[in-house]
């Protein structure tokens, strides 16, 4: 291999590294939004619930 096709070899693997990690980070927050918006309708109907 020719050392131009090394160096984009690295940087595609680079690329598709920090790929990886934002869509772990996205998930975490969509997992944690999800929880959230549960525990928000849950304290709504309760609070219907009490009325």
């Amino acid at each position: 291999m020719t050392t131009t096709a090394k160096v984009g070899a690295a940087l595609m693997f680079l690329l598709a590294l920090s790929s990886c990690g934002n869509t772990i980070r996205g998930m975490g927050k969509d997992a944690a939004n999800t929880v959230n918006a549960t525990q928000d309708a849950g304290r709504t109907v309760d609070h219907a619930a009490k009325r």
